[in-house]
């Protein structure tokens, strides 16, 4: 077993020890393993190339490394579909190299979490294969339906069309919320349950320190598997924090991560901060934190959904973000803070200004994701600034989410109404059309691979990549960012040395200080005297913020515009587009 990270502690006595956790102090470094760094000249990211690459992530500061899927798998959805959750898959390296990795990252005083996908399988799981055989044990592992003509119910899935697969070997259909090759679990079944809590179990005995839990409040549906209603994700109702879901997390709780010091973060689908202070009490799971995507639904619009863009405003963030603010306070759970993951379009093209203000803007979204309550989250290359991707062709696109709505709209042509845009896409030049969208939407945009210099293929490999490396990567990457000490890796850097020496801003109480300004968000942090100030301009234009008490002599400890000049303290403030400043004040 790989030897155990430091904990490290704080001298103050503001925040009681039962109170402390490690995964509140540190920050959390996002892992997409097939496009981090490639050792062997596959062009796919592996094991062996993360651990080239554990002195970067050291400099850089990292506290908590989460890694996304290394298990066997067919690779349908990027890992998420697994065919063996005791097994490395073949491309990422094998077990040593895993172990090497974890020892590796504890020497350095990091902590390593895992992906936790428990919610479905790959249809290659030996599980799927002996439930379609229906043999002994194993039958009603899997939702399975058989029907006297048509689908059992009118759910859908997530990535487009039915959420109903039929089998023929078995000749009954079979549940799948996501891709038709990831059949869901049926946790009604407790053989199901404990064969997850062994497998869990097993990893944290390896020496892990904890989970991301993909989709974790999916895991219970109406066993009566009624119609939703349309629109939407149909059937989300009656499956989405289901009848048993705290039943079986608490029991998830009690027989696996609730034995060790672990950090547990779910990924809550249409959770509110009532939901997330029920999966983080113990009672119901304890999980340390949720990721919810309350903020990050903020541009689709209800009716046109993905394929559609809708307007959102700083005024609108700032309302989601407050609220899970001030709600969380004093209660179980503890606030995710974050922008993007590899689920989501790059933070500063979606967030910023990729094309105008790329680097300040990249600074702002830094100092925001390093200044609030709560354990931040970072994905690899967005502490360079990386950007969406120019997509000129479907075939450039690997995102199996993608790549089904397109097909979707394709096969189901003649079978339904179409939007406008669904519509252009079935031209002989429909994705000329709806490219933009694409370049907006598609989850590919996370995943290329990361820019390490302006070498061909960014330094990523020295085959051909999996995925196309961004042309861009000639000006950002993370060589020239280094020797830049402007860059947006060194504020990240500046930024996490600040909140690693801070319990202010890790434990400090939230309070919103111009809640209706169009385009600056102010607030402050406060623990016992200690008080500091962050005042975001999120635009493109200048901006002027009057009326904000920074108290007598206040100090300006952090600004993406380097006002050495001492006009940062002059009031009302003028800020420059995008600018960000922490000041600490009494």
């Amino acid at each position: 077993m790989a030897t155990e990270p430091d904990s490290g502690t704080r001298p103050t006595d503001l925040v009681p020890e039962e109170e402390r956790a490690w995964w509140k102090e540190g920050f959390v470094y996002q892992i997409y393993p097939r496009s981090f760094n490639d050792s062997n000249g596959d062009g796919i990211g592996d094991i062996r190339g993360i651990i080239q690459k554990l002195d970067y992530l050291d400099d850089l500061g990292v506290d908590v490394v989460w890694l996304n899927p290394v298990y066997d798998s067919p690779q349908v959805d990027g890992g998420y579909d697994i065919r063996d959750y005791r097994a490395i898959h073949d491309e990422y390296g094998c077990m040593d190299d895993w172990e090497e990795l974890l020892e590796g990252m504890h020497d350095r005083d990091m902590r390593l979490i895992m992906d936790l996908v428990v919610n479905h399988t790959s249809d290659e799981h030996e599980w799927f294969a002996k439930s379609k055989r229906g043999e002994d044990g194993y039958d009603d592992y899997y939702w399975w339906r058989s029907t006297g003509g048509g689908l059992p119910n009118n759910w859908t899935s997530s990535f487009g069309g039915p959420a109903w697969t039929y089998d023929v070997d078995r000749g009954q259909y079979y549940l799948h919320l996501f891709h038709s090759k990831q059949p869901d679990l049926n946790w009604e079944n407790p053989e199901v349950r404990g064969d997850v809590y062994d497998m869990v179990d097993w990893w944290l005995s390896k020496g892990i320190d904890g989970f991301r839990m993909d989709v974790i409040n999916l895991i219970s549906k109406n066993p009566e598997l009624p119609d939703g209603h349309p629109g939407g994700w149909t059937g989300m109702e009656h499956h989405t924090n289901g009848p048993r879901v705290h039943d079986y997390l608490d029991e998830l709780h009690d027989e696996t991560y609730g034995n060790y010091d672990a950090m547990t973060v779910g990924e809550c689908i249409d959770a509110d901060p009532e939901r997330a202070k029920r999966f983080c009490h113990p009672d119901n799971g304890g999980m340390s934190m949720v990721f919810h995507y309350e903020h990050m639904m903020l541009d689709f619009r209800s009716d046109g959904g993905w394929w559609e863009v809708g307007d959102w405003s700083v005024g609108d963030l700032r309302d989601v973000i407050s609220r899970w603010q001030r709600e969380l306070e004093d209660s179980e759970a503890w606030n995710t803070i974050f922008l993007g993951t590899h689920d989501w379009p790059r933070i500063v093209s979606r967030w910023g200004d990729a094309q105008h203000y790329r680097r300040e803007s990249a600074k702002l979204l830094a100092t925001f994701l390093f200044t609030l309550q709560g354990t931040p989250y970072l994905l690899q290359g967005d502490e360079i600034g990386m950007t969406n991707f120019p997509f000129e062709r479907i075939d450039q696109i690997r995102d199996a989410e993608t790549r089904g709505r397109i097909r979707f709209i394709l096969d189901d042509a003649r079978s339904r109404s179409l939007t406008e845009l669904e519509r252009v896409a079935l031209e002989d030049e429909g994705f000329q059309r709806v490219k933009d969208i694409v370049r907006y939407r598609c989850r590919d945009n996370a995943r290329t691979p990361v820019q390490w210099s302006d070498d061909a293929q960014a330094g990523f490999t020295d085959g051909e990549p999996w995925l196309a490396v961004n042309p861009n990567h000639t000006e950002i990457n993370v060589e020239a960012a280094r020797e830049d000490p402007d860059s947006v890796w060194h504020h990240y850097r500046d930024l996490i040395d600040l909140r690693s020496d801070s319990d202010l801003l890790v434990y400090g109480e939230y309070g919103l200080l111009v809640p209706h300004h169009d385009r600056v968000w102010a607030y402050e942090r406060t623990l016992g005297e200690q008080r500091a100030v962050v005042v975001l301009n999120w635009s493109s234009e200048s901006a002027t913020v009057g009326g904000l008490d920074l108290g007598p002599e206040p100090s300006l400890v952090l600004d993406t515009h380097d006002r050495t000049n001492g006009d940062g303290h002059a009031e009302p403030l003028e800020l420059d587009p995008w600018e960000a400043r922490v000041y600490r004040t009494q």
